[in-house]
């Protein structure tokens, strides 16, 4: 007997309810499944062109499992000691640029405003406890971090889970889509196959693209971060580079610490001061008007307000397992939020009883 459209909204409700009370209760185990499935998910398409210059499906997961282990022995030995040893010294150093901040101030308004300076308001008092609430935020952010990324995992466990998820997703991603294309219901087997592709498109496109405009942008930060000089400019860019899958937010945080550092270190010489936010500036510019156009497009549909608002939603609802999910969820939403839309648009409850009399 066949469902009323009402029922099968009603089952379809209660199953995306279930999924989402498992992801909440299972988040910290479920993070390093969810990481090593984006990974096969992501290089997925790598594994088809193998496939289509002659390999077998294992071989071509062989082959990519091999180039990606190497990279990840390359980048752990070569790079992350160095960033982490960087990443150390700028946290030891935020006390002390705070001090140095806070005698500029004064100085500034013993010069400009000495009343105001000499009232109730002292720029020492709000800013005498500034490197000890630095401290302690960065303290309390790396905690926050390993409770949400981790939870119950052991790293080391975590470490072996991720790859081994990656290699046998990767080996049978395509029976994989092909067994829960079996479990479409068959009225509406060629809208979810057609909302599928369209999903499947605006989340590659963002993802994808979005990795890469990451990896370029924190190129372009380093090179000219270290060319002009800058303490720690090589793991400055870096990260800018990374938080740039964020809208705007890398090149925010990327610039204020590194105009930081740039104001503590070329304290006599502005101009390099100056450089340095030249830098970030021009980093927007080329991301903005030249790298996201051209490589994530504009056909995605996910709009920088709205993936801001999944991170934070997700984020808030199941920590940092949420935040993995929000990109996908928030490609499906917007996916399944048009098409509802455009059903609206044909339907006779938008075009009213004038234009249904006129069809008829």
């Amino acid at each position: 007997m066949a469902l009323s459209p009402r029922r099968q909204l009603l089952y379809w409700t209660f199953g995306l309810a279930v999924l989402l009370l498992a992801i909440w209760r299972l988040a910290d185990v479920l993070l390093p499944f969810v990481v090593g499935l984006a990974l096969a998910y992501l290089l997925d398409p790598l594994a088809d062109r193998l496939e289509r210059w002659g390999c077998s499906r294992v071989w071509a997961t062989a082959i990519i499992s091999f180039l990606g282990l190497s990279s990840v022995i390359v980048v752990i030995v070569a790079i992350v000691p160095f960033m982490f040893g960087q990443l150390s010294q700028i946290i030891a150093l935020l006390p002390e640029m705070a001090t140095t901040a806070q005698d500029w101030l004064n100085r500034l308004l013993a010069r400009f405003a000495p009343n105001w300076l000499a009232g109730e308001f002292q720029v020492t008092t709000a800013l005498q406890d500034f490197g000890g609430i630095v401290g302690q935020v960065a303290t309390t952010l790396g905690e926050r971090a390993v409770s949400l990324g981790l939870g119950a995992v052991n790293l080391l466990l975590f470490i072996i889970i991720v790859p081994v998820v990656m290699v046998y997703m990767l080996a049978d991603w395509d029976r994989a889509v092909a067994v829960i294309d079996s479990w479409l219901p068959r009225d509406h087997v060629s809208t979810l196959r057609q909302l599928g592709h369209e999903i499947d498109r605006a989340l590659a496109g963002f993802v994808r693209g979005q990795l890469t405009v990451c990896v370029l942008v924190g190129v372009f930060y380093a090179a000219l971060l270290e060319l002009v000089g800058l303490n720690f400019g090589f793991t400055i860019g870096i990260l800018a580079g990374l938080l740039s899958f964020i809208p705007l937010f890398g090149a925010i945080a990327g610039g204020a610490l590194a105009a930081g550092v740039a104001a503590f270190q070329f304290w006599s010489d502005p101009i390099w001061i100056a450089a340095v936010v030249a830098i970030f500036l021009c980093g927007q510019v080329l991301e903005g008007n030249i790298l996201t156009p051209r490589l994530v497009g504009r056909s995605v549909g996910l709009h920088p307000v709205w993936l801001l608002f999944a991170l934070s939603a997700f984020g808030s609802l199941f920590g940092f397992i949420g935040m993995l999910l929000a990109v996908p969820m928030a490609a499906v939403v917007g996916v399944i939020a048009r098409h509802l839309l455009k059903r609206y648009l044909t339907s006779s409850l938008y075009r009213g009883q004038n234009s249904r009399d006129n069809d008829e």
